[in-house]
């Protein structure tokens, strides 16, 4: 428990260092949301009293500090474009990008470690280079490339699947598989090639640990040799697994454009084209924590892999 509050506590410095960062960058950056609002049309004393109203006019050190007093009562803040508070917006598109992101890392971790565990057993023949040669153009190939691809062979080629847009859950399993399976095979196809390569690497270099040669000298069978293999190699494997996670932050929003979800990421395309600097922060900051909160949880399952780890 002491481990666990005294990493809680380190995370403090670094979520502030991250929201005076997202701050600054983004009010520094060029682009006035109170132009756009206003419109070509608009005079420049229609946009200075617009600026006023927003709130824009503000020096920078006051607008950060009225942005970090209402992330202290939990207020996200308010859209300047929609008028809808964030947390209402993010309530909204939460559901597209957390199912895809579900379903993407069960998809990889079904598919990458036994596809890694199998490539380092049969190390040098023909499957471990098929499986080598698939991770690589995996790993090359952009996502927004083969997201393209996937919408023309099997949604316009062979209508299997919907073009674009998201079904939600209460719409029917049926509807909502659908909706998500290209999404999250674009998606996956890369972390499946990470952590395939991680997998093999690992348990290659633990197949040819002492005990693992005792075990077969034994007579155990390859099943039984493969499980200890994977168990002694499940560290490396579960940090490359929630670095995966933590990265299908960035991922989800070329997927969630490509296939027009209206998730968290499309959220933020949007968001950033209008320069909607409540909902900009509100989501990066949001990102950093989930970001610090899976390392957290990566760092405790190390005892679960690992009895000899103590903290």
């Amino acid at each position: 428990m002491g481990y666990i509050l005294r990493r809680l506590v380190a995370t403090l410095p670094v979520m502030a260092v991250v929201a005076v960062v997202v701050f600054l960058l983004i009010h520094l950056s060029p682009g006035d949301p109170a132009a756009l609002i206003a419109g070509d049309l608009a005079t420049e004393d229609d946009i200075h009293r617009l600026r006023e109203t927003l709130g824009l006019n503000l020096p920078i050190w006051q607008q950060f500090l009225i942005w970090i007093g209402k992330l202290a009562t939990g207020d996200l803040g308010t859209s300047i474009f929609t008028q809808v508070s964030v947390t209402t917006l993010l309530a909204q598109r939460v559901e597209p990008t957390l199912a895809i992101a579900l379903v993407t890392m069960l998809f990889t971790i079904l598919i990458a470690i036994p596809l890694g565990t199998l490539a380092a057993y049969r190390a040098g023949s023909w499957i471990d280079r098929v499986v080598m040669l698939f991770a690589v153009l995996a790993f090359s190939v952009p996502a927004f490339l083969v997201g393209y691809l996937l919408v023309y062979g099997f949604a316009i080629r062979l209508p299997w699947f919907p073009v674009q847009g998201y079904a939600r859950m209460s719409d029917g399993l049926g509807p909502w598989l659908r909706s998500i399976v290209l999404p999250c095979v674009n998606l996956a196809l890369v972390y499946i090639a990470l952590v395939t390569r991680m997998t093999r690497a690992t348990v290659m270099e633990v197949l040819h640990e002492d005990y693992i040669r005792t075990a077969r000298a034994k007579g155990l069978g390859v099943l039984p040799v493969l499980g200890h293999a994977l168990r002694n190699a499940a560290v490396p494997i579960a940090t490359t697994v929630g670095v995966g996670i933590a990265l299908l932050i960035g991922g989800v929003v070329v997927t969630e454009t490509v296939f027009a979800i209206p998730g968290v990421g499309r959220l933020v395309v949007d968001s950033v084209q209008r320069h909607d600097y409540p909902v900009i922060q509100s989501v990066l900051l949001l990102s950093a924590g989930v970001y610090v909160v899976i390392n957290l949880l990566i760092d405790l399952s190390y005892r679960l892999f690992d009895p000899r780890i103590r903290y």
